[in-house]
This record gives C-alpha cells, sequence and structure tokens, in this order.
C-alpha cells in the first residue's frame, strides 16, 4: 500500500502514538493515517471544529475501551 499520509499524523497524533507503542492495530493506520484520513472522524472535527479528540476516540468515532482506561488512571 502507498502511504498518502494525513498533514496530522505527526508526533501529537494519539493514533500515531498509540500505534507507534503498539497499542493499537496497523489497520487503522493504513485505512485512516496512510490514506490521507479520508473518513476520518478525529480529523475531520478538528479541521471543521478545531475539537480535539480524546486519545482514545478512534478513527472512524468508536471509542477503544483499553486506550481509554488507559487515559483514565
Amino acid at each position: 500500500m502507498k502511504r498518502r499520509l494525513c498533514q496530522w499524523y505527526n508526533g501529537t497524533s494519539a493514533i500515531k502514538r498509540a500505534y507507534d507503542a503498539g497499542k493499537i492495530d496497523k489497520s487503522w493506520v493504513q485505512n485512516y493515517c496512510w490514506n490521507r484520513g479520508k473518513r476520518c472522524i478525529r480529523k475531520e472535527r478538528f479541521e471543521q471544529e478545531g475539537y480535539i479528540s480524546p486519545d482514545y476516540l478512534m478513527p472512524d468515532g468508536s471509542i477503544n475501551e483499553k486506550l481509554k482506561k488507559e487515559v483514565e488512571n
């Protein structure tokens, strides 16, 4: 798969940090971050509303309970 990185896939990205730490599956970054952020809820909300999503919100808008528990502790 040719990577077409989302402009927000950098050191400040919660999804990048979670992937680099082995906490989420590669499919998340392949389908969203390496696909220019296409259909990414996190990206859309940030660009349209300036809303910074919590670290446990996945690109499709679902909640990753494992990441949420880490944030809450």
